[in-house]
């Protein structure tokens, strides 16, 4: 009898395991068919892609990608990429974003590296003006001038200015990449982003006066605006004031006419003064 409950117990057992195994094995599957069949495609360079590059389909490939971790700018067709200019470099299987492009009409190289507004302009550089040759691209100078003061306001001698402050370089001579050991590059030419007012400022400053340019740290970008440093004072002499200003007046107005006057008068031996009133 004992015997008979036993395996009816064993029985009523295993139908319940396997009762509660269906419910789990369809839960499991239900919730694997809620997942997405295939993941998220982002493109990515192929190698390594200087700053200016033209992208062609060559340069691109497809890698999956966390579809909850979408990339904000983020490209998920090559062909969206194709004949757009880089305006930073990246390295490779780096995605390729919209901030890191520039409008397809902008062409490629230095041209496609210039903001909307900006301008690119170049001066003539040696070892010492170029700071032994570090000043490559992407780097940040201030640009100095040092020229004669005007003899006519009464002082003379040389002036140095700062004329521009935390100016991005774009390029060393026709290079737009700085080279990948540091080394310095020795060139004859650097050129400048700056904006259409300061072009004119550095364009007056190369041709009357005398350019320096000063290296300073790229995370550094606090304005300082340097007072201006004269040859007078700085060998010793005294800084030049600047000339008085002079007002120009006109012809002096006559004194106003006296209310009254008086006429002496003699007769023989006696003397009279009369008063007369001033009409």
């Amino acid at each position: 009898m004992n015997r008979g409950r036993l395996v009816i117990g064993l029985s009523v057992a295993a139908i319940l395991g396997i009762f509660a195994s269906s419910i789990v094995y369809r839960a499991i599957s239900q919730a694997s068919a809620r997942r997405p069949a295939t993941a998220l495609k982002v493109v990515v360079a192929t190698d390594r892609l200087p700053l200016g590059t033209r992208l062609q389909a060559q340069n691109l490939r497809l890698i999956a990608w966390p579809a909850e971790q979408p990339l904000p700018g983020m490209f998920t067709r090559i062909q969206d990429c194709v004949d757009r200019a880089l305006t930073t470099s990246v390295l490779a299987s780096e995605p390729i974003l919209e901030g890191k492009l520039a409008p397809k009409e902008s062409g490629s190289g230095l041209p496609a590296t210039i903001p909307e507004g900006m301008r690119a302009i170049s001066v003539a550089v040696n070892d010492v003006v170029g700071v032994a040759g570090f000043v490559q691209p992407g780097t940040v100078v201030d640009v100095l001038v040092t020229g004669a003061t005007d003899v006519h306001s009464g002082s003379s001698g040389n002036v140095t200015r700062t004329i521009l402050e935390n100016v991005r370089v774009l390029a060393a001579g026709q290079k737009i990449e700085q080279d990948k050991q540091g080394q310095a590059q020795t060139v004859p030419v650097i050129t400048l982003l700056v904006s259409p007012e300061d072009a004119n400022r550095l364009a007056m400053a190369s041709t009357q006066g005398r350019i320096q340019l000063a290296l300073r740290n790229t995370i550094d970008s606090k304005k300082v605006e340097p007072a201006a440093v004269f040859q007078a004072g700085l060998f010793g002499g005294t800084v030049p004031s600047q000339p008085r200003r002079t007002v120009a007046r006109g012809p002096a107005e006559p004194p106003p006419a006296p209310s009254s006057f008086s006429v002496e008068v003699i007769r023989a031996s006696k003397r009279e003064i009369t008063t007369f009133t001033n009409p």
